[in-house]
């Protein structure tokens, strides 16, 4: 399902935002360059925090066509709540190392390319996942991508790039270990022992995995999956299906598809919402449509 919002509506003047902590020091410098010999006028800040971004697209917005963020997940869920609140459209310049919305929007990760697609203007909008009032594009998730996330830390994103992610996963596979949750929606209540639980809105996550084959980040709806695994070593063999979002025939993986979600837990364990955790559970998900619109090929 797609929602486009008429006909393309280039823009004139843009708020650019980065990410100092990034590893790609010199994004906005090339990134303005590039949007003024498209005839845009750029007004370039970079950000130190979540807060911080938020508070410049509030000060900055008035006369601005559209924000326009050059970073990874991370970095484009921070200025989600401001999208909403501003109501300015969404350019995406992919300079994270995932890059997994750029990934379910078909967005080039080279600089002129993604440039080019914000500057020709066409919109569409998409929907956002809730958890316990914060956002998400891509995907929340309780268990091992969580772990991963508390291993994963800037410095080592930074100089190792995708390597830090595999490090860092091999390390928290060899610890793993699974939990008891409640999976509940508005008809059933599953309880169940698993090693992680992950609610997608968007298509791909975690680098390129799909969090089911038919997922749509514009079909209001949420995917969940959940991992209840005796035998660790079996998620290595399931490599392929994760990238084409086939796990879900294997029988050791529940799957739904709702509008909503609660998971429960005995201890409150950490909620990672694209690649940051934001939250603890009890986890409350549901999605709402239609909340950002973006630019899109």
């Amino acid at each position: 399902m797609t929602n486009f919002t008429g006909a393309p509506r280039p823009p004139r003047r843009i708020l650019l935002i980065g990410n100092a902590n990034s590893r790609r020091g010199q994004t906005l410098e090339a990134a303005t360059a590039v949007f003024e010999q498209r005839g845009i006028a750029v007004q370039a800040m970079h950000s130190h925090s979540r807060n911080a971004m938020t508070s410049l697209i509030h000060e900055h917005a008035t006369g601005m066509d559209a924000v326009v963020v050059a970073g990874g997940d991370g970095t484009i869920n921070s200025v989600a709540p401001a999208l909403i609140e501003t109501a300015l459209p969404l350019g995406i310049l992919p300079m994270g190392t995932a890059n997994d919305l750029a990934r379910t929007l078909h967005l080039p990760t080279r600089l002129e390319a993604a440039a080019d697609i914000i500057a020709q203007g066409k919109q569409r909008q998409i929907d956002l996942g809730w958890v316990n009032g914060h956002p998400f594009f891509n995907v929340a998730s309780i268990g091992l991508s969580a772990e991963l996330a508390a291993g994963l830390t800037p410095r080592s994103k930074r100089w190792f790039g995708r390597l830090a992610y595999t490090f860092t996963a091999l390390n928290v596979l060899i610890r793993a270990r699974t939990f008891g949750a409640a999976i509940v929606t508005d008809r059933t209540v599953r309880r169940v022992k698993t090693l992680q639980i992950a609610v997608g809105n968007g298509k791909y996550y975690g680098g390129g995995m799909a969090i089911e084959a038919d997922a749509c980040i514009s079909d209001g709806t949420l995917d969940l999956y959940s991992l209840e695994f005796r035998r660790i070593w079996k998620l290595l063999l399931m490599a392929r299906a994760f990238r084409e979002g086939s796990h879900g025939l294997w029988q050791e993986v529940r799957t739904e598809r709702a509008t909503t979600f609660e998971i429960r837990t005995r201890k409150p364990r950490p909620v990672n919402t694209d690649g940051e955790l934001i939250t603890f559970t009890p986890a409350r998900f549901e999605i709402r449509p239609k909340s950002v619109v973006v630019f899109v090929p």
